[in-house]
């Protein structure tokens, strides 16, 4: 058996509740129970990721949000190979991959966790351009630098808002990183985006396209994943047109 295999199992639930979701691990002949946004701990194991929440939990995220980009682009008769894209949350390159699969050339990879890019450069080497290690709503300014001097003019965010991965601000911060006029692809569960939401998302993105911040260009309902107890996941998929930055009165709102 390689020093790679791994197994693990799904105990019955009679209600997950996304974010706090358990398996049982067994690798390298130990056995722990691990927390399914525990992405530390999931990226430690290589396979683990795509084996359980894309083969069993049956994730489309990657795939239909880029392809809801790549429909986008089609429509305003935009090459991909233009685009420099800031992949936000980058983890082990799932979205890197979809992002190349459609034309677009260079990706640049921003993801909180150094787990994360440790596995995008064992799982997918040469995806990404660079990869940051970063926190953006403290991003250095000389890293901010670095990657403005590559002039990213589009954002993904995939499977990333929300809980306790990515903030509102962070989604803010790293929006005003990309130039004006650049695409934004990013994907959110349904109900962050009810009126008044606490995660902040509902009020930010509403007061985007309101203020003429973003034109939304593409946005379907589909489904994510599934719950470990069977029950689907139901997220938005959003491809939109940065039209100016965000205000850091704005903001300041949803820090």
């Amino acid at each position: 058996m390689s020093e790679d295999a791994f197994s693990f199992i799904l105990p019955p639930v009679n209600k997950a509740d996304q974010g706090k979701e358990k398996i049982i691990v067994t690798y390298k002949g130990k056995t722990k129970e691990i927390v399914t946004h525990d992405y530390p701990e999931i990226y430690k194991v290589p396979g683990l990721y795509e084996n359980l929440f894309y083969d069993t939990l049956e994730c489309q995220s990657p795939s239909f949000v880029c392809g809801l980009l790549e429909t986008a682009l089609e429509k305003t008769d935009t090459d991909p190979g233009e685009l420099v894209a800031l992949d936000v949350g980058a983890g082990n390159g799932m979205v890197g991959e979809e992002l190349s699969k459609i034309g677009v050339d260079s990706v640049l990879g921003v993801d909180i966790i150094e787990e994360a890019a440790e596995a995008a450069h064992r799982d997918r080497p040469g995806i990404y351009d660079e990869y940051f290690i970063e926190d953006l709503t403290q991003l250095p300014e000389t890293v901010e630098k670095q990657i403005c001097r590559k002039n990213p003019n589009c954002l993904s965010i995939v499977a990333a808002l929300g809980f306790d991965d990515i903030p509102a601000e962070a989604f803010a911060r790293s929006y005003n990183l990309i130039d004006d006029k650049g695409w934004v692809a990013f994907n959110i569960k349904d109900e962050f985006l009810q009126s008044r939401h606490p995660s902040g998302f509902s009020g930010l993105i509403d007061q985007m396209v309101d203020n003429g911040v973003m034109q939304v260009m593409e946005k379907e309902k589909y489904q994510h994943r599934l719950c470990l107890d069977g029950t689907p996941l139901t997220y938005y998929a959003l491809v939109g047109k940065k039209q100016k930055s965000i205000s850091e009165t704005m903001i300041k709102e949803y820090q």
